[in-house]
């Protein structure tokens, strides 16, 4: 089973998720149902980057979504798949191709997860930045105006004009309160 919804933004990514996926409900690779296809120290680096993040386990590859859009996809053991309107500007390192995913024109983009051309919290820092990034974009995408980009459900604006329920009237007597 999938968290991430099959909606039509997550279809390429979906397909190429479920192409791949095995199911395993017992064993030191199961993940939700699914072999891990991801090694357990990225999956922990995935997230260290987004603390409070629900992690999505889409056939045994843990992926991050904004309003139900995957945003960020660990794969294997160096791989970090973002959605980006562009390609990341920050001196990051890429990774390895993930065919049809990252092809020019698709959105997605490889990243190494462990960035050691640079200072460890510098990595971290400008990683985090990109998740944020890819996260924000993803809700973007989303028609669904029913939930914010963590998916939580919004609240409809109060709409009753008139006077306010339960107001209770002024202690204060003579200035400000109401006159009778």
């Amino acid at each position: 089973m999938t968290l991430l919804p099959n909606l039509p933004q997550n279809t390429a990514l979906l397909e190429l998720l479920r192409e791949q996926g095995v199911a395993q409900v017992h064993g030191a690779y199961a993940y939700e149902g699914w072999e891990l296809h991801t090694h357990p120290d990225l999956v922990e680096r995935l997230e260290d980057l987004a603390p409070r993040w629900p992690v999505l386990a889409t056939f045994g590859i843990p992926v991050l979504g904004a309003k139900g859009i995957a945003a960020v996809v660990a794969w294997g053991m160096g791989m970090l798949l973002v959605r980006l309107p562009e390609a990341p500007t920050e001196p990051l390192e890429p990774a390895g191709p993930c065919p049809p995913l990252t092809d020019p024109g698709q959105g997605w983009y490889s990243v190494c997860p462990w960035q050691s051309e640079l200072p460890s919290a510098e990595s971290k820092r400008l990683l985090s930045a990109l998740v944020q990034h890819a996260l924000s974009y993803a809700a973007s995408l989303s028609e669904d105006d029913s939930i914010d980009w963590q998916g939580r459900p919004v609240q409809a604006p109060d709409t009753h004009s008139g006077k306010a329920k339960g107001r209770r009237p002024s202690k204060h007597k003579g200035g400000r309160g109401r006159r009778r």
